[in-house]
């Protein structure tokens, strides 16, 4: 299964930039894992919330293939501790063919967006930068490779 990440403009901070790098790398060794990149928009300063939304909702599904299996990160999304997380990926890893996980921009997702995904997924009840969940998000989906393969990285 091919694991992809979708993220609404550059990681700026490069303290994040090399966790999330880092992670990415150690994911690879588990699974075929990518970050795909959607540029900023621009001059957002004359778009409503709304437009900015639809505007980013139109690049994210460019992205999307008919077969992926899409899941925004999302605060109404369900919230798993570490071990669900990994057997859901377990179990995500015998069904689907391309696992495409999402983190919009500042204002979320469009409703066309959110009638794409399949599911939505939460990290946590508390809010965090959108730089700082890419962090957040590669580290918990390493956390579950290693929980997948019996290996020590997890402690329960």
């Amino acid at each position: 299964m091919k694991t992809e990440l979708i993220v609404v403009g550059k990681t700026t901070d490069k303290h994040f930039a090399a966790g999330i790098a880092d992670y990415a790398e150690r994911i690879g060794h588990y699974m075929p894992f990518s970050i795909t990149t959607i540029p900023e928009l621009k001059n957002t300063k004359n778009l409503s919330e709304e437009q900015q939304k639809q505007a980013e909702g139109e690049l994210i599904l460019k992205q999307l293939q008919p077969q992926d299996t899409v899941v925004l990160l999302d605060e109404r999304g369900q919230q798993p501790r570490s071990i669900e997380l990994a057997r859901w990926l377990e179990q995500k890893r015998r069904t689907a063919r391309r696992l495409v996980f999402v983190i919009g921009g500042p204002y979320g997702f469009s409703k066309e967006v959110y009638s794409r995904a399949n599911e939505q997924l939460s990290l946590s009840r508390l809010t965090f930068s959108h730089q700082m969940i890419r962090l957040v998000f590669t580290e918990q989906l390493y956390r579950a490779c290693t929980i997948i393969k019996g290996e020590p990285y997890h402690h329960e």
